[in-house]
């Protein structure tokens, strides 16, 4: 009887493949450690295609468009909730958006929105803060969790970090066949838009930005990638915007040209 692809074991010429293909790809550095989470996310892939072993599997990723694009979205790491490391949308709504008043139009960019938790997120507090234009943009390099973003279609557990006031106000409890599910309401989707980038290559035209959200995303990277990703979506983000990283992250000796706010939040000078 054949083995599965899931009794398969990854040789160490493979793995080291595969860390430069995620490397090439999406500039995401895989230690040592991750090789069985490796082989976990990408076994079924083998059983999906009838690659026989990794080898093959790997060759298959330089020839099918469509798969590499499934290999990625199955290694990069998409962990959010919905209000994330709360003290982030205090600020959001506490000290920023007050000092926006005068401008006409805020945009803000969640440049690793995965899902959209992170993005839908910002967007409540701003819908309930602010009267005058704004608009947010999520970008992710995954395409499967940006469909679920455009969907806007959560389950009923993705909802407990939502303040109950938001939670009545801007999401919609499923019924029938959408009982167990919650969706994220017209007035609160029509400002919200979705593009697929990759941070760590030139980034397309998205204008600019007065808050630009990075969070849980550097950790991935080696000093030179995360010294690149961040300067170009600086270059994005306008004179005295914030831009937050994640609680366990830190620019200094990254970056110059910030200043730190408060942990995690830096304002562009």
């Amino acid at each position: 009887m054949a083995s599965s692809p899931h009794d398969l074991v990854m040789t160490l010429p493979e793995y080291q493949r595969i860390q430069a293909f995620i490397s090439r790809e999406a500039g995401i550095s895989l230690g040592p450690a991750k090789q069985t989470l490796v082989m976990g996310r990408l076994g079924k892939r083998l059983r999906a295609t009838s690659c026989p072993s990794y080898d093959t599997y790997l060759r298959l990723l330089n020839q099918d468009a469509e798969e590499r694009q499934r290999a990625i979205d199955l290694l990069t790491t998409n962990e959010t909730y919905f209000f994330r490391e709360p003290k982030h949308f205090a600020f959001l709504a506490e000290q920023a958006i007050p000092a926006w008043n005068n401008q006409e139009n805020v945009r803000i960019w969640s440049a690793a929105s995965s899902s959209g938790e992170e993005a839908y997120s910002i967007a409540m507090v701003l819908a309930e803060r602010r009267t005058k234009n704004w608009e947010i943009f999520g970008s992710d390099l995954s395409t499967k969790v940006l469909s679920i973003a455009e969907k806007a279609i959560y389950p009923m557990t993705r909802a407990e970090k939502i303040p109950k006031p938001y939670l009545k106000r801007y999401c919609l409890r499923g019924i029938g066949k959408q009982e167990g599910f919650f969706s994220i309401a017209p007035e609160i989707r029509r400002f919200v838009k979705f593009s697929q980038i990759n941070l760590n290559s030139t980034l397309p035209k998205v204008g600019d930005f007065d808050m630009i959200f990075l969070r849980n995303v550097l950790i991935y990277f080696e000093v030179p990638e995360k010294k690149a990703i961040c300067q170009r979506l600086l270059q994005q983000l306008r004179p005295g915007g914030f831009f937050l990283v994640g609680h366990s992250e830190s620019l200094n000796g990254i970056v110059d040209g910030l200043q730190l706010i408060q942990p995690a939040i830096y304002r562009k000078e």
